[in-house]
């Protein structure tokens, strides 16, 4: 026993020092250095000042009103402090329920589209419930709203949406992706 113990206690020991100590040093010294705001998140400045502040480009935020994009719904309300999903599985009626509702409303809001033109993305929360991104068909279906209400061409939309378009890692890991507090920015700046 005491030949297994001693060596077990050993490894064990051993591991706490690298896993909590060691790891966790290299990868906030990663984050001090590549990370945007030294690992705080990428504040976005409304104004262009350091007054102006309007969020963090990471974190998901709740807009709507019908002449902003729309991001995913969250279910932890966007807060950061509780990040997670909902837990609801598909056969949770207390969650279809939700979903429908959330398709009822996208629809009342856009009445040019069926139910089978909205992405689910659009009406079900991503996993930590603050997911920053839209992919760019959320960002299309919701253009003709934002332009009959704003009374802005389309063209012009559709170009600030392709503009912000995030390409995949390399152009090949994970989809095209659109950040929806930097896109309803650049709707605001558009003249």
């Amino acid at each position: 026993m005491k030949t297994h113990l001693l060596p077990a206690i050993k490894l064990t020991l051993v591991c706490i020092v690298f896993f909590v100590g060691v790891y966790t040093a290299v990868v906030w010294g990663i984050g001090q250095v590549i990370a945007p705001n030294h690992g705080k998140g990428e504040k976005i400045n409304y104004n262009d000042s350091n007054d102006g502040l309007y969020g963090f480009a990471n974190i998901g935020q709740s807009f709507t009103s019908d002449n902003y994009f729309w991001s995913r719904p969250s279910a932890v309300g966007y807060n950061a402090a509780g990040s997670g999903a909902s837990n609801k599985g598909p056969t949770n009626q207390e969650y279809l329920d939700l979903v429908q509702a959330r398709l009822d409303s996208f629809i009342v809001h856009n009445p040019s589209l069926k139910k089978s033109d909205v992405p689910v993305e659009m009406i079900t929360a991503s996993g930590s419930g603050l997911d920053p991104h839209i992919s760019p068909q959320s960002a299309m279906i919701q253009v003709d709203r934002i332009a009959q209400i704003r009374n802005i061409s389309k063209d012009k939309i559709v170009a600030i949406v392709n503009e912000h378009t995030e390409e995949p890692l390399l152009g090949l890991f994970g989809p095209s992706r659109i950040n929806v507090l930097k896109l309803n920015i650049a709707l605001d700046h558009l003249k």
